[in-house]
Order: C-alpha cells, then sequence, then structure tokens
C-alpha cells in the first residue's frame, strides 16, 4: 500500500482504495472537473450548432475538434491547470470556465466565440448536470450490475437447493419446514425488486439559469425558444429536463435515488444476517482459504467476516443516503451553498455500499450447506407438524384442532412414533390419517421447490 493510502482519512481511498476504483473514477474531484468541462463543451456546441448566432458561425476546423476532445473528458494534465486557476478564483466552475477558454483560445477561437462559454449560465447549470450524470454513470456501471449479480447468486443457489428441506425459525424457535433454495429464492426476488425501483428513478438536470426563469437568455435572445433549446441540451445527455426550479435542481430525484438504493442495502443487511445466521448454526460452511487468519489466537475459526462486513459498509452508506434524502431536497428561497459539500459525499455514501455488495458476493462464493447437519436438526424436531396435523383436522370438520395439537406438543419434545400414535387416535378418515402418517418434517415443505426453481 502506497503511503497516499496510507495516510488516507478515509477507508475508501486508503484501506479499500482497490475495491473501490470503478467509483473513484466517477465521483473523484478529477472526474468532477471533468464531467463539467464535458458539459461547458457540449453546451458551446450546441450553441454553435444552433445557427443562431452570427459570431459562432464557420467554427476552425481545430477548434471543433478540440470541442470534441474536451466533451470527452480531460486527463489528468488539465484537471491540474483547473485546479491551478482555481486557487486564483476561489470558484471552482470559473475555474473550469476559463479552463475552456483557454484551450479554445489555443485551438483558434476568435475573442467574441469565447464569450459563449458558459454563455447565460449558472454554476447550477453545469453542476446539476455534472452529478446527474455521475449518479447515472454510476448506477449503470457499478450499482445496478452489482445488484444484479448478487441476485443472480442467489437464484443459482435457489435452484441447485431448492429440495434442500431445512428448519425453519420464527421468533428463533423451531417452525413449520422451508428450503434453502426458497430462503435464497427470497432474496433474489427482494432484490431484483429493489433493483427495478432503482432502475426506474429519473435522472432530472436544469439549465435554465440563475433563478430558474431563464432571465438571461431571453434579454440576449429573444427571439430563441430557450425552453425547447434546453430541453434539447438535457435530453441530449439521456438527462430528463426539470423547468421548474430556483437557481438549484430541487434534488428531489436525488432523494428517491438515495432513498431506492438504502432500500436495496437494507435487503442487503437481512440477507448478510441471515446468513451469518445459519453459518453460526452450521447450516453452512465456509471454504478454508489458504494462507487466512480467522483469529488471532484461535487458530480453529473461519469467521464469516465477508457478511459482517457487508452489513457494517450497508450501514454506513445508508445513514448518509437518508441524511442525503432529507437534506437535498431543502434549501432557503432561490438557492443556499448547504447542499454543495454535501454532496460531494454522493461518492462516499455509494462507495459504502458498493463496498457492502462486493463483500457479500465475496461471502456467497466461499458458502455450501452442511446437509447432513441441516437434516439432523430438523430430524429433532417432529412437532413442527402440529400445524400440518390441525390443519388437517380443521379441514375435515374436526372440532377443537388447534387446541388438541396445542396441548400435545407446546414446549414438549415430540418423536416420530408418539406423534403417528396421535395422528391414529385422532378419528381422520383413512386416507387424511395415511397422508399424516407418511408425513415427515423434512417432507413438510409446501411448495417452497417449486418457488426456488422459479425465481
Amino acid at each position: 500500500m502506497t503511503d497516499h493510502r496510507l495516510n488516507a482519512l478515509s477507508p475508501l481511498d486508503g484501506r479499500y482504495a482497490d475495491k473501490c476504483a470503478d467509483l473513484a473514477s466517477i465521483f473523484s474531484e478529477a472526474a468532477l472537473v471533468g464531467y463539467r468541462v464535458r458539459i461547458e463543451a457540449a453546451w458551446f456546441r450546441q450553441l454553435a450548432a444552433s445557427g443562431r448566432f452570427v459570431a459562432l458561425s464557420g467554427l476552425p476546423v481545430a477548434l471543433a475538434a478540440r470541442l470534441e476532445e474536451l466533451g470527452t473528458g480531460v486527463d489528468a494534465g488539465a484537471v491540474r491547470r483547473v485546479k491551478e486557476i482555481e486557487r486564483e478564483t476561489n470558484h471552482d466552475v470559473k475555474a473550469v470556465e476559463y479552463f475552456v477558454r483557454e484551450q479554445l483560445r489555443a485551438a483558434g477561437a476568435a475573442p467574441g466565440q469565447l464569450e459563449f462559454v458558459h454563455f447565460a449560465c449558472t454554476s447550477e447549470d453545469i453542476n446539476n448536470l455534472s452529478y446527474a450524470l455521475m449518479l447515472a454513470d454510476a448506477r449503470r456501471g457499478v450499482l445496478l450490475p452489482l445488484l444484479d449479480e448478487v441476485a443472480g447468486k442467489l437464484a443459482v443457489l435457489a435452484d441447485r437447493h431448492a429440495g434442500l428441506a431445512m428448519l425453519s425459525r420464527t421468533h428463533g424457535q423451531p417452525a413449520s419446514p422451508t428450503t434453502l433454495g426458497k430462503e435464497a429464492a427470497n432474496f433474489a426476488a427482494r432484490l431484483r425488486r429493489a433493483a427495478s425501483a432503482l432502475g426506474r428513478v429519473e435522472l432530472l438536470g436544469k439549465f435554465n439559469g440563475a433563478v430558474g426563469n431563464f432571465n438571461a437568455h431571453v434579454v440576449a435572445s429573444p427571439a430563441t425558444d430557450w425552453r425547447a433549446e434546453t430541453r434539447r441540451f438535457i435530453l441530449g445527455l439521456g438527462l430528463v429536463p426539470n423547468e421548474y426550479t430556483t437557481q438549484i435542481e430541487p434534488h428531489d430525484w436525488i432523494a428517491e435515488y438515495c432513498d431506492a438504493l438504502a432500500r436495496a442495502d437494507t435487503v442487503l443487511i437481512d440477507l448478510c444476517r441471515d446468513l451469518w445466521g445459519y453459518v453460526s448454526l452450521g447450516y453452512l460452511r465456509q471454504r478454508a482459504v489458504a494462507g487466512e487468519v480467522g483469529s488471532s489466537t484461535m487458530p480453529h475459526k473461519i469467521n464469516p467476516i465477508d457478511f459482517e462486513n457487508a452489513e457494517g459498509n450497508a450501514g454506513v452508506a445508508n445513514a448518509m443516503l437518508r441524511h442525503f434524502a432529507d437534506k437535498l431536497p431543502v434549501s432557503r428561497w432561490q438557492r443556499d451553498l448547504s447542499d454543495s459539500t454535501v454532496l460531494r459525499n454522493l461518492g462516499v455514501a455509494l462507495g459504502h455500499s458498493a463496498l457492502a455488495w462486493k463483500s457479500a458476493l465475496r461471502g456467497l462464493g466461499r458458502i455450501e450447506p452442511d446437509v447432513e447437519r441441516i437434516a439432523s436438526d430438523l430430524d429433532r424436531h417432529w412437532e413442527v407438524l402440529a400445524e400440518a396435523i390441525q390443519t388437517v383436522l380443521r379441514a375435515n370438520g374436526i372440532e377443537g384442532a388447534y387446541e388438541r395439537l396445542k396441548e400435545f406438543t407446546r414446549g414438549r419434545d415430540v418423536g416420530p412414533q408418539e406423534l403417528r400414535t396421535f395422528v391414529a387416535g385422532l378419528g381422520l378418515p383413512d386416507d387424511a390419517r395415511r397422508r399424516l402418517e407418511a408425513l415427515t418434517p423434512a417432507t413438510y415443505v409446501g411448495l417452497a421447490e417449486v418457488l426456488a426453481r422459479t425465481v
């Protein structure tokens, strides 16, 4: 690990830097500069292409080529230059504007053409679109693929162990059996629904000036349909236009995005706690990794650290995501600056979230069921058939079904022979009696196997 990482304040940039490199390329300061440059260049190109401004007609070939290049981002040297300018301006977006001017001047832009860099823009026109593109890239390139991969692994687990009967526990106590596959299928279905909700969040953008009314636009060029012009610009970036804003886009959609991701993280926490519990019960074995140490003093241990790390990081992520959802849509009058520093932490929250999903994937990759342990535990609890027996009694109109089973089984260990003797004396029709006498905890799983295989 480099000295830089060893001295990093955040573990995302230190201990976990390798695991967070994909999101760092989207949410770092350098990345933010790149997104801002892309927006400035794209707006200049659209103004030139509109044909509405004489000064922008007939751009030099070198200038058009440089605009194309800037529209794809910038390199490390360009980012350093922007930060040099920022030390003078003490304004990050103005530094980007001056950098773009420098680049276009060097490519042959005339002084009058340079005035169309950042034309009729407020800083938030650039910022809100930059953050929207960041969140779009993170969702498409990192978050949804991770959710899909976890759900996919669970679906494979569901199919592979669809018929592996397992004792349920409600309130921590033995309950009607399920299958390991069906429990995996439950989480696969929940995660797919959560991923769908995250994927459906519309990513909005505004480009309507200092207080959201196109004030400067209309004065500068009254004949231009600025609503249509800016809608076309925002749609061209793959975003949804929002014309009803103050100086800032209200961030309601970011709140929806954060809420949706937090809901997915919560399902992940639930999954990790359940898997942790099954490891603790011995239902799941963890594959030993050569050279790995589970405890500094107890050499036998293989701890479920991946599920613990996933739970912890998802919790940190959700604390931030829920703050974002509560804070970002609230701004005094036409704007205050309290959202700015919060938005810079979007990548931190998403980094912890992605780290959680990656940890869960590692954990899922090293577990296998202990079939004998699961079967042994199930076979010790024949009393879980009480539900089946009393329901058959009800179906045959026999009075006091629940109460009879409660008196026979509650708080008692009941074996198979004792249960069959009890069933024989219930006065059931022969077909119902035979069905119950053939029933075992391992076969009392309803449609669990079918559900697991069809998830």
